[in-house]
């Protein structure tokens, strides 16, 4: 819809206000529209255009709609060859951009008041029978679920007043699922009697022949939270965690490798660019080392040495491996910097051209960390199956994990990733690392 809006947008430009500079009207394929669509796309996706609970908000959405308008106009006008020459009239940029800008803005602010507003959710109702299992779910519908509603819930008993209870042997369910429109139930039944579970299953399966979306409430959480959920973490985890296809999947790997060696090639050229300015920078504000390596675990359990730019003071570590923290005291006031903006991670570039690690995966720990969370967190060494990464789904979810309860949220990402690991979630991977690098994210 962006796109389309963009277009006619544009067409009206080409028709009421002479713009030649693209020119919408032709019939023909034109490249100059396709190298826009793609410019567009990807830059909106830096800037969180397509983030759900950031397009809900006008505020929001204006200042990422008017960031992303200024860097497409500006990449547009400025790559050769992809692009057509400036324009000699320069009335043009500016009609350029405000084409976009507005179209762009008006088709937002349709969908904020229809598609977003609450009226227009699909209302689901809960199934569960455990207190802490609903508790947790009801929290989660509240936080997390970006275009659903609740309309209630049906258990044995009250256990939260926000929603709408309804006692499983007193309800009439199937008038409450007709009369409400519900599109989606959300189901757990331990908990209930054997009675009711019963009872709840030949609903369910009719339902289900009605063709209403039954998840359990394990699957449910995975998909609003992006991440395994924490009751999964058990001895019986082969039940719900499963590796991606693409674990196995030559043609996946073979081109993760590619894109591997070339990141890695681009990456080092890039670092060489920058040691000069880093020197100098280190020399004024953080005197030591210029580069630091540090053993981590890598892919089924193999040590390897990491190599970074040095962010820390030179006695960082006079007692022990100790865990980095926000607001860490041993960061220098240029490491500080370097963390920030990423390029302390540069060098890492090298690793990945070795095979040590990839552009994505699971972050590689110390080995005195892993042999710790590995006694304290139930299925931590899994992470472990896959090459480490320079950034991957935890570190732009879930920056900061100093405590055990962190590393264990971060670890849950970490599965998630390894579970759904495809060029899509890669892609999107990709994007929010830069975004986190632009918006200054870094830990």
């Amino acid at each position: 819809m962006d796109l389309l809006f963009i277009f006619i947008g544009l067409a009206l430009c080409n028709l009421y206000l002479n713009f030649k500079y693209i020119n919408i009207l032709e019939t023909t394929i034109s490249k100059n529209r396709f190298v826009l669509m793609i410019y567009f796309l990807v830059i909106a996706q830096v800037f969180e255009m397509y983030n759900l609970v950031a397009s809900a908000s006008r505020f929001k959405t204006t200042r990422n709609l008017f960031v992303t308008t200024v860097v497409c106009v500006l990449a547009y006008l400025y790559t050769p060859i992809l692009t057509p020459v400036l324009p000699s009239n320069r009335i043009d940029i500016l009609i350029f951009f405000l084409s976009i800008f507005i179209s762009v803005f008006v088709w937002r602010n349709i969908y904020i008041f229809t598609v977003a507003n609450k009226k227009f959710y699909k209302y689901i109702l809960l199934i569960c029978g455990q207190e802490d299992t609903l508790k947790d779910l009801i929290y989660h519908v509240d936080h997390h679920s970006r275009d659903h509603a609740m309309y209630g819930y049906l258990s044995e008993k009250e256990v939260d007043k926000s929603g709408k209870f309804m006692d499983v042997s007193k309800a009439n369910l199937d008038e409450v699922i007709l009369n409400n429109n519900i599109k989606e139930l959300v189901v757990s039944l331990n908990g209930f009697t054997k009675e009711n579970t019963d009872l709840l299953n030949q609903k369910l399966a009719y339902y289900f022949e009605q063709g209403i979306n039954i998840l359990s409430y394990e699957d449910y959480i995975e998909r609003i939270t992006f991440c395994v959920p924490e009751k999964n973490l058990t001895k019986y985890f082969y039940k719900y965690f499963n590796f991606s296809e693409n674990h196995e999947n030559r043609l996946y790997l073979f081109f993760m490798r590619c894109m591997d060696i070339l990141a890695g090639v681009i990456g080092i050229l890039f670092m060489l660019f920058l040691i000069p300015f880093v020197f100098i920078g280190n020399l004024i504000w953080s005197r030591g080392s210029l580069f630091y390596k540090q053993e981590r675990v890598g892919a089924k359990g193999k040590s390897f040495k990491i190599i970074k730019f040095r962010s820390m003071v030179a006695s960082a570590e006079k007692n022990g491996a100790q865990w980095a923290i926000k607001n860490d005291t041993r960061i220098t006031p240029f490491g500080k910097f370097l963390r920030k903006m990423r390029i302390d991670e540069i060098p890492q570039f090298w690793n990945i051209l070795k095979g040590e690690m990839s552009m994505i995966g699971p972050r590689p720990e110390r080995p005195e960390f892993v042999d710790e969370l590995g006694k304290q967190i139930p299925l931590y060494g899994i992470r472990h199956v896959i090459k480490p990464g320079l950034t991957g789904w935890a570190q732009v979810m879930y920056p900061y994990a100093s405590t055990l309860e962190e590393q264990e949220k971060k670890l849950r990402y970490d599965l998630y990733y390894i579970k759904k690991r495809s060029l899509f979630l890669d892609f999107k991977i990709m994007i929010k690392t830069i975004h986190t690098v632009l918006y200054f994210k870094g830990q």
